[in-house]
């Protein structure tokens, strides 16, 4: 079985020579970087890198808040406190002695006074007295526009009135450069509202009165009207009083209503016995007041009729006894006949006269309800005449009395608005208040400051930080580089040896410094970490050859990968360097080399790779191919013959290192990752934006290459929190090393 090697892989995929001979990459499309939330420590380390910065500021700011305040003419106030006693009555007699205002409007009439001191009518008198529109230079120079303030209402702009919160007292407050003004311009104002609120109530009443005095002629017309009307009502009625008449009426229509129901009652009595004694009754006859007579007749008939029996039987009617006992009966019987009949002559006597008397009652009670009707109709007119007459007698006498208390009134000064206390000159002005100023300048510098240092923290677009790299576009940071002030200081022409007798960077053109040496030791130690970071963590498979490149020029890219290389082959390891940017060559200068053979002569087939690779003496292990004389045809055939390179190095060569172009604009780079076992992208920290790596790492994603991290270049301590660390090496390269020449 045949396994295809690399460089078939990549003709058959990625690359056609004969049909394209130089690879365009297509426009790079829009890459939306993830957003994500800072923590809070990231702030206060913002802070803290700015530290000196705020301090600064914060101390200008405060320097010439104190030096303003010095300038500055003071401003002095006076106030002068009015009580406002709603309690207190309006008047000294009448219902304004005893009338209270009500408590639920107190808010809404405390801001009317407020308005009312603020009024043209109470400054106007003032502002005339103490000239203030022009202390207060409001008229200017325009004669024009003073003539026209004037006539204006009057506001003056250093006037304030407050109401201190639930309390019924308002603060009359003036400003100015003069003590003795503000005080007086205050008490001014106080007065003038007293005084001003006394005219208003005095010309109030006497337009009431005014008004008052010319109604009260025509109550006085319509007085006498009325009245003369109820007298001529009362000579008609031939009464003084309809009132009481109607009263003398009712009580006898009511009396002669009971009687006429009682003479019914006994007309209804008498007249149920008498058609009783019509029909014969004997129980009609009882009832004659005459029944006991009657009722002892008739006993005594029946006992003689009884004793006439006995005899019959005993004797026979010509017995003597019996026939005098005859006798006897019948002379009952006829005192017994008479008593009845006059009983019934009697009931229907009291018959007829209780029907006459009923039927009198029943005319009386009807001619009086009559002449009661009569009367009552005539007393409702009466009424509503003498109603009318004294409503309008009545308030007639009110409004008589309203103008007598008016008069009173109106001369007298309530107290319910008082000035409490009155305006003194102020001991010291109000404006500028130093230590406020200060204090509101520090609070206000510092602020803005550290709002302006995360705000400029937020809006840097750059990579600076290991962990918001990692964050935002989801990469690895293998390594950081520090900042190297001077680059010439990273020539690797030459080494020096320490005291350990360890090799390393030397600084030249005379930059022998303390400093100089623990910046070079900090930046060969983070080499050294760098190299360990890529190598050290391919657990998957061997990494041959490894490609520097960065998103744009000047990122640090070449001298990150000569100091790899040669880190690398510090470690007795077989490493191949070779300058891919046929552009912008730069390595046979760092090396010190001649550039006439290369990369180029061997792409084209001048020469073979071998002999275009230039052996270092000075350091073993190392080798390098420059990049060559510059040719076109060199870099349209970059891709596939780097992979036969690179395949036949790697069987000589434990790491090849490739120095590409920046990847953003140049063809080149991209061929170069597809055939490189893996990519390190150089960024130049606090300059590189995120977008430009971005862009770098999507593409570079695209084309499933092995993104081995980011290196962050000329990295600051004061970037980021991360880099605390770096105190560290000057700490511990305190002392200068020897040097061995």
């Amino acid at each position: 079985m045949i396994v295809p090697t690399k460089s078939d892989q990549y003709l058959a995929n990625s690359y056609d020579a004969e049909r394209m001979p130089r690879y365009i990459p297509a426009p790079q499309a829009e890459v939306e970087i993830p957003k994500t939330s800072l923590p809070i420590t990231h702030y206060f380390w913002v802070i803290s890198r700015n530290r000196w910065k705020i301090l600064g500021f914060v101390i200008f700011c405060m320097v010439a808040t104190f030096l303003v305040c010095e300038r500055v003419q003071p401003i002095y106030e006076g106030t002068a406190r009015i009580d406002v006693d709603r309690r207190a009555p309006s008047g000294i007699i009448g219902q304004d002695s005893q009338q209270m205002a009500p408590g639920n409007d107190a808010d809404q009439f405390l801001t009317t006074q407020i308005e009312f001191i603020q009024s043209d009518a109470v400054l106007r008198p003032v502002v005339q007295k103490f000239n203030l529109l022009e202390k207060e230079k409001q008229f200017g120079t325009d004669p024009e526009k003073a003539r026209f303030l004037a006539n204006a209402p009057v506001k003056l702009k250093n006037l304030k009135v407050v109401r201190p919160p639930n309390s019924f007292i308002l603060r009359i407050s003036y400003r100015s450069t003069d003590r003795d003004l503000a005080s007086d311009v205050s008490n001014a104002i106080a007065r003038s509202y007293i005084e001003q609120t006394y005219d208003i109530r005095v010309k109030s009443t006497i337009g009431l009165s005014a008004f008052m005095e010319r109604q009260i002629e025509e109550l006085r017309a319509k007085m006498e009207n009325s009245s003369q009307a109820l007298a001529v009502y009362e000579r008609e009625l031939n009464v003084i009083n309809p009132e009481e008449k109607t009263n003398i009426l009712s009580a006898r229509l009511l009396q002669l209503n009971t009687e006429y129901t009682a003479a019914q009652s006994d007309r209804v009595h008498k007249e149920a016995a008498y058609n009783s004694m019509k029909t014969g009754s004997l129980a009609a006859v009882q009832v004659s007041s005459q029944a006991d007579a009657l009722a002892k007749l008739q006993e005594r008939v029946q006992e003689s009729k009884e004793r006439l029996a006995e005899l019959k039987a005993t004797y026979g009617p010509n017995y003597s006894e019996y026939r005098r006992a005859a006798s006897q009966l019948a002379e009952l019987e006829r005192q017994y006949n008479d008593t009845r009949a006059d009983i019934t002559q009697r009931i229907e006597v009291d018959y007829r006269q209780a029907l006459n008397r009923e039927e009198m009652l029943k005319q009386s009670v009807a001619e009086t309800k009559g002449e009661y009707d009569k009367l009552n109709l005539r007393s409702f007119e009466y009424q509503q005449l003498k109603r009318e007459a004294d409503a309008d007698k009545t308030l007639y006498e009110e409004l008589v009395r309203k103008i007598k208390e008016a008069g009173i009134n109106a001369g007298f000064q309530n107290s319910a608005i008082r000035i409490a206390d009155l305006a003194r000159p102020a001991a010291k002005p109000v404006f500028p208040e130093k230590g406020l100023m200060l204090f509101m300048s520090f609070l206000l510098s510092s602020i803005l400051s550290v709002a302006a240092a995360i705000i400029a923290d937020l809006l840097d677009n750059t990579i600076k930080d290991p962990e918001q790299a990692q964050r935002m576009l989801q990469v690895d940071v293998i390594g950081t580089l520090p900042y190297v002030k001077k680059t010439e200081m990273l020539s690797v022409s030459a080494t020096h040896t320490f005291v350990n007798g360890e090799k390393g960077l030397v600084p030249v053109n005379g930059h022998s410094t303390p400093n100089s040496y623990k910046t070079l030791a900090s930046y060969d130690e983070a080499i050294r970490t760098l190299r360990n970071s890529i190598l050290l963590t391919d657990f998957d498979r061997r990494m041959n050859s490894l490609l520097i490149t960065s998103s744009s020029p000047g990122e640090g890219k070449s001298t990150t990968a000569a100091h790899l290389a040669i880190a690398h082959a510090e470690q007795g390891k077989k490493t191949l360097l070779i300058d891919a940017d046929l552009r912008r060559p730069s390595q046979h200068k760092r090396f010190h080399v001649s550039n006439t053979v290369g990369l180029s002569t061997a792409l084209t087939g001048v020469l073979t790779w071998r002999d275009s690779l230039i052996k270092m003496n000075s350091r073993p292990n190392l080798d390098l191919i420059p990049a060559g004389p510059s040719s076109r045809r060199a870099s349209d055939v970059i891709g596939p013959m780097m992979v036969e390179l690179l395949e036949d190095a790697s069987k000589e060569y434990d790491l090849i290192i490739v120095d590409a172009p920046p990847l953003l604009g140049f063809a080149e780079p991209l061929q170069l990752a597809t055939a490189v076992d893996g990519v390190v992208v150089v960024t130049r920290a606090g300059e590189t934006s995120r977008k430009a790596v971005a862009t770098v790492l999507g593409t570079l994603d695209r084309l499933r290459v092995n993104v081995v991290g980011l290196v962050l270049n000329q990295v600051k301590k004061e970037m980021s929190d991360s880099y605390y660390y770096y105190g560290y090496y000057r700490k511990y390269y305190s002392e200068t090393p020897a040097v061995a020449k």
